[in-house]
């Protein structure tokens, strides 16, 4: 396998909709899968998607953790074929999410607290379930890649866009943490 290039906000493709993977189980998307896995971790990211390697195709790759906390625990992921989403509820979660393809910027983004999805595995197995949390966070961002939308069009309040570094520092200085800035 082999690190990919990931593209930028810009790029043609991240602004298509994805085109549906025929035979979930054809090596060369198992192959794909697997570079993305590793592109992903070296990024570092929790979720990948095919238009953001530069391939319009219905393929997401992610991390498998309950909460952003928990990124130190021992990395497990997965690939999803062709995904589906469905919200269950009408609740609604705010949390700050950014993009490897919006590369340091991070926003507060609104998403379903609780979804239903179902898609395929690389194996061929189909495969369905239910996320919350940040789990959900991360399919509808990344589901969002294969609609051609970015989590920047999914805000509702620009004042929260801002780079991760000095986010953090105004976060820590709301809590009363000495930090330099």
């Amino acid at each position: 396998m082999s690190l990919l290039p990931v593209v930028r906000m810009g790029a043609p493709v991240l602004r298509r909709v994805a085109t549906t993977v025929v035979d979930p189980t054809h090596p060369d998307i198992n192959a794909l899968a697997q570079s993305m896995m590793e592109t992903m971790v070296e990024a570092p990211g929790v979720g990948l998607a095919a238009p953001q390697i530069g391939s319009s195709l219905r393929l997401i790759v992610m991390r498998l953790i309950a909460d952003r906390s928990a990124v130190d625990e021992p990395l497990r992921m997965t690939a999803l074929i062709n995904p589906e989403l469905e919200p269950i509820g009408d609740a609604i979660e705010l949390g700050w999410e950014g993009c490897l393809s919006v590369p340091e910027l991070r926003g507060v983004v609104p998403r379903h607290a609780r979804i239903a999805y179902r898609g395929w595995l690389p194996d061929g197995r189909r495969v369905e379930g239910e996320a919350e949390g940040f789990q959900a966070r991360i399919l509808q961002h990344e589901v969002d890649h294969l609609d051609g939308i970015l989590y920047l069009d999914r805000m509702r309040d620009f004042a929260t866009l801002g780079y991760g570094p000095e986010i953090q520092a105004a976060a820590a200085v709301a809590q009363g943490e000495d930090t330099e800035l």
